[in-house]
């Protein structure tokens, strides 16, 4: 039997901290935050878990090439063992998702969970990998919409995606290097979904002679003013968080531009993931869960934290 400590190599446990802030970020904007909201996030992390642990089992023969001391080729984690983790993992992940949201949910958990596998078997060394990656962080985004008005979460699962995109770019060169290119072109893509997270909404106004109707709260209802701050502070919040993000994943890629080697490509990587939740609180914020989005956040400091024992990457 493999031990914890492996297995939790294995999935990259702490990346996992980059995952619940999409789904709080799709039902912030589509307006479902409430107690469903937890279950969701936590079938996001099994589905999370499940991709990393069959990335490795796919990987097994080129990882004994240039990775021999993850868990799998070192021997620590069996190749049969780590392929059924996965699936347990995809299928309790899927589960989970189906009793918390529903049909609904189970309507984007099911595809997710199916491009998680697409690209782990087949799209990741395909030029279609970085989008196909990207797609599933948009529909875990999505997942968290389920329920609500799902398509007023689109722009920030755009905005996860293209954030995506850039990780998995740069991840496609974290053993060979890169040449200085790459960074600079993700670098630009960064600046680029840092501002799109800063800029407020615009308000919605009322259509003329017609009525604005507001939809009565539930029990399941997380109450306004637990996730609202004041009206100053909700306009700065997602520029400061956005800038956040922007500063910590932006100045790794700056050091890979400058020094496009192995160990700076990883370490950028290492960056936009770990720093994910400074941008998912940023769009949490901009649609009005500003504390919530400050919580979300603070997963970003304590993910570079465990990544410095358990490589993100």
């Amino acid at each position: 039997m493999p031990r914890l400590a492996d297995l939790a190599e294995l999935v990259r446990a702490p990346a996992a901290l980059s995952v619940p802030g999409d789904v709080v970020a799709g039902a912030a904007y589509a307006g479902t935050l409430g107690r469903r909201t937890p279950a969701l996030a936590a079938a996001s992390v099994l589905l999370y878990w499940a991709g990393m642990a069959a990335n490795d089992w796919a990987d097994r023969r080129l990882d004994a090439v240039e990775r021999p001391e993850r868990p799998i080729p070192s021997g620590r984690v069996a190749p049969a063992a780590a392929f059924g983790l996965a699936a347990g993992l995809t299928a309790a992940g899927v589960a989970l998702a189906t009793a918390a949201g529903g049909r609904r949910a189970a309507a984007v958990a099911v595809p997710l969970a199916a491009t998680v596998w697409g690209y782990d078997l087949a799209a990741k060394s395909t030029p279609a990998g970085p989008a196909v990656m990207a797609t599933c962080r948009g529909l875990d985004v999505l997942l968290g919409a389920t329920g609500g008005r799902v398509l007023r979460a689109v722009p920030a699962a755009l905005t996860v995606a293209a954030h995506t995109w850039t990780v998995t770019a740069l991840s496609r060169r974290e053993v060979s290097g890169a040449d200085a290119a790459l960074p600079l072109r993700t670098l630009v893509g960064t600046a680029l979904v840092a501002a799109s997270a800063a800029v407020p909404p615009s308000p919605v106004r009322a259509r003329p002679g017609r009525p604005r109707v507001v939809a009565r709260a539930t029990t399941t209802d997380v109450p306004d003013r637990a996730l609202r701050p004041g009206p100053g502070v909700a306009v700065a919040l997602p520029a400061l968080l956005a800038g956040w993000y922007a500063a910590r994943y932006g100045a790794a890629q700056a050091r890979a531009a400058a020094d496009p080697c192995a160990g700076r490509v990883r370490a950028a990587v290492g960056a936009g993931i770990t720093g994910l939740p400074a941008l998912q609180g940023a769009l949490a914020a901009r649609a009005g869960a500003g504390l919530l989005g400050l919580a979300v956040a603070a997963a970003a400091p304590l993910g570079g934290r465990l990544a410095r024992k358990v490589s993100p990457t």
